[in-house]
């Protein structure tokens, strides 16, 4: 009998991490762990032994980490935004998804990702019609939802979900709050990096006007959504947008760049579509409208669940279990 066993190294309060926190529970397949330290995203953990996996197993992962020693692995690319990166960052990369991940992907004959978006890219950057690429969807925590304490605050506010890397593009927000000087800006970061964003925000003038926060859970997240006038998501790339399906679960509606599909794909309707990714002006005028508005927005139905996500992964393991 074929046996099945998971990479859970992929943990945290991040993307991939939260992700891997609400599938792996609620797989059908039995699973063991791989039992594997450190890093699934280290140089040379691609080439690692597995000891204890035999040659008829089947290993999956809830990110991108391949594993060439692995008999079979089935990977969760959820996006392939890493191939976007400037040169010369962006060489290792290639490197990897055209050696470790592309072999692992073919080798499986099944990819999984997470939204529509991703799943065309995917399919543009394998070139190989053999292989099924299957979009598992990606949900969203029970405490985002429209019932539930909303935070206080005496000025609008809007909300920041992220991290300093170029693709979020926070740095427009931040030029727009110093035309928009009666919105202030709520922004959970991970903590190694709220030094770096309370000195941008300071050298433009807004730092008074900024709470940089790191650590929250679920529920106090959505009482912050709750209480701000919008979400903000700048991105230009994403392979989904968790925060803006949080925010709009929640009721509250999403600024964004209406040339990120996958954030577009989320959001809808359910806030403003920007045309500029980097007009600073556009984007004042945004924050100003949505703190006057105080627009709420119906939360979308069915489309984003977690046992819906891990009943797709379910099904595909399954199929390659035999």
């Amino acid at each position: 009998m074929t046996e099945l066993f998971v990479d859970d190294r992929y943990r945290g309060a991040h993307g991939i991490g939260r992700y891997a926190g609400e599938v792996l529970p609620r797989l059908r397949p039995a699973w063991r762990p791989l039992g594997l330290s450190g890093t699934a995203h280290a140089p040379l953990d691609a080439f690692r032994a597995l000891p204890g996996v035999g040659k008829d197993a089947l290993v999956y992962s809830p990110g991108y980490g391949a594993l060439v020693r692995a008999p079979r692995q089935v990977l969760t690319v959820h996006d392939l935004i890493q191939l976007r990166m400037p040169w010369p960052a962006r060489a290792k990369f290639e490197a990897y998804y055209r050696g470790p991940v592309r072999r692992t992907v073919r080798r499986a004959g099944v990819v999984l990702t997470v939204s529509q978006t991703s799943a065309r890219e995917i399919r543009e950057w394998l070139r190989d019609d053999a292989v099924r690429v299957v979009d598992a969807g990606n949900g969203c925590s029970r405490a985002f939802s429209l019932q539930g304490p909303a935070h206080a605050a005496v000025d609008p506010y809007v909300m920041y979900v992220g991290n300093l890397r170029g693709h979020k593009n926070l740095q427009v927000v931040l030029r727009a709050l110093a035309l928009a000087p009666q919105v202030r800006l709520r922004a959970v970061l991970p903590a190694a990096e709220i030094e770096a964003a309370t000195a941008r925000a300071v050298a433009l003038g807004v730092g008074e006007r900024v709470q940089w926060l790191h650590g929250v859970d679920d529920e106090r997240l959505a009482a912050l959504y709750r209480g701000a006038a919008a979400t903000v998501m700048p991105s230009t790339i994403e392979g989904f947008g968790l925060p803006a399906l949080e925010s709009v679960a929640c009721g509250v509606p999403v600024i964004f760049w209406r040339g990120c599909e996958a954030v577009a794909e989320v959001v809808g309707d359910r806030g403003w579509a920007l045309d500029s990714a980097t007009d600073a002006e556009e984007w004042a005028a945004a924050l100003t409208l949505a703190s006057a508005s105080r627009r709420r927005v119906e939360p979308p139905h069915g489309a984003h669940d977690w046992d819906r996500t891990a009943g797709i992964i379910s099904d595909v393991l399954e199929g390659a279990l035999g």
